[in-house]
């Protein structure tokens, strides 16, 4: 933990030696994107449906939304979505491939970029292939207000360079105990390494207001008493049965049941977070490329 602990404070506190240059008008409009880590301590909380369901919502509200599939390797978007994409983010190392190659035009109005497999060496890349990457992202800060970046589970070094890099982290949890201890583990890991905290819970398939509170507060104050952090939740979302069936259709479930219990959740929760409070934004999505693909060092 110590190695990873050196890497990640040097991912947030070393400057790139080489900048990547944009005209002003993109410069601001790079600034503006916010980026916001979704996240879990274990796998199959609804991680992934909740990043497709706010990217919706989001988009539904004005905002134009982007997301990147950083469960590596998996294609989960793809899955939730009912779609294909034929390239990931890292043919984007391919001469000739560019943002547009692999930006895919999803159906419900979802915007994004597959990861792939292979993403989780970006670290091990040359000095060159971190460039080519990071210069033909940087578009997406140029065509998105907001970037959901939906993460692989737990407190691996790949999940923890998205969540350090963002500015904005929701954590997806359960009532279960597994998934609280697991939960658990990531605000730990997350209050050691980062260095502006951002984070934010996110209580699924709960089976009332009352469960979410509870749950919520045995998080917080563990995270107050322990770990000297706020964590506040964001949102719950119910327990329905409209979930489950639209992903066996492979499809949103605020697509095909926009009125459902859990639809309604997603409409409130995106309504917090472009209303409830505002994000500060550390280096909008420019910053962001720069600490995933290190560029303190060649």
């Amino acid at each position: 933990m110590e190695d990873q602990a050196a890497k990640l404070r040097q991912l947030v506190k070393e400057n790139a030696p080489t900048e990547i240059k944009l005209s002003k008008k993109a410069e601001i409009e790079d600034k503006r994107t916010k980026v916001i880590a979704i996240t879990s301590g274990k796998g199959g909380v609804g991680k992934t449906n909740l990043t497709v369901n706010l990217a919706i919502a989001l988009e539904k509200a004005g905002k134009r939304t982007l997301v990147i599939d950083a469960d590596l390797g998996m294609a989960n978007v793809d899955v939730v979505l009912g779609s294909l994409s034929r390239k990931h983010l890292l043919n984007l190392l391919d001469e000739g491939t560019e943002l547009k190659d692999v930006l895919i035009d999803g159906p419900y109005g979802v915007k994004y970029i597959s990861g792939g497999s292979g993403i989780e060496k970006a670290q091990d890349f040359s000095f060159e292939e971190r460039k080519k990457l990071m210069e033909k992202l940087t578009g997406c800060g140029q065509i998105a207000d907001i970037v959901l970046v939906d993460t692989g589970a737990g407190i691996g070094k790949n999940v923890m360079d998205f969540i350090l890099a963002a500015d904005e982290v929701l954590l997806v949890t359960t009532p279960e105990p597994t998934s609280l201890t697991d939960a658990y583990a990531v605000m730990k890991a997350y209050s050691m390494y980062a260095a502006h905290k951002n984070i934010h819970l996110v209580v699924n398939r709960v089976y009332n207001e009352k469960e979410s509170r509870d749950v919520a507060e045995k998080l917080r104050q563990t995270a107050d008493k322990f770990l000297n952090m706020p964590v506040d939740c964001i949102g719950y979302i119910f327990d329905d049965r409209n979930v489950m069936e639209a992903v066996r259709k492979q499809k949103p479930f605020l697509a095909v049941k926009p009125d459902s219990s859990a639809s309604r959740c997603i409409n409130a929760m995106a309504e917090g977070l472009l209303s409830g409070k505002k994000f500060e934004v550390k280096q909008g999505w420019r910053g962001f490329l720069q600490q995933i693909f290190n560029f303190s060092r060649k």
